[in-house]
């Protein structure tokens, strides 16, 4: 549950411009989609430029909107906005019903709720609100540690997040 936020007006899908855009507005866009709570809102068409119009710019959620079309925005038509400026949310992917606690594992084994690539380390996400979010701990030489959050940045938790199938 991560990409660039496209809504579809008359027929014709079309982007949102990043004009004042920001986690609440994310948060809205996460609960429509049913994707768990909002975890970044790129600007600056962080998943690529879209194409066709640029329906919504300015958009004012307050973050408890069900839908993005009862925000407030400067009207539905195309804007004067380039497709660079395309705005992109980043959600969890875990609706609170549907999460599972990852208990924090102790031991020199890897659980078998971690995720491995062939040839590299199993990692989780451990923390309160399921196996898709939480603080990242990767196991390595018989022991789960952390790891620095220097240079971290979103392509690096959407490496994380494909690797543990949450989105």
């Amino acid at each position: 549950c991560a990409g660039r936020v496209e809504v579809q007006r008359d027929g014709r899908w079309g982007t949102v411009c990043d004009d004042d855009w920001g986690l609440p507005d994310a948060t809205v866009v996460c609960r429509q989609l049913g994707c768990g709570a909002a975890l970044a809102a790129p600007s600056g068409a962080w998943f690529g430029e879209g194409s066709g119009p640029i329906w919504l710019n300015g958009l004012r959620c307050r973050g408890t909107e069900e839908h993005l079309a009862r925000c407030r925005h400067r009207g539905w038509r195309p804007h004067v906005c380039a497709h660079e400026e395309d705005a992109s949310a980043v959600c969890s992917g875990c609706v609170w019903a549907w999460c599972t606690q990852v208990p924090p594992t102790s031991g020199s084994q890897a659980p078998t709720d971690a995720a491995s690539l062939p040839g590299g380390p199993a990692v989780r996400l451990v923390g309160p609100t399921g196996r898709c979010a939480g603080r990242l701990e990767i196991f390595h030489a018989g022991h789960w540690g952390t790891v620095c959050d220097d240079l971290w940045g979103l392509p690096d938790a959407a490496v994380v997040c494909r690797q543990l199938g949450c989105g």
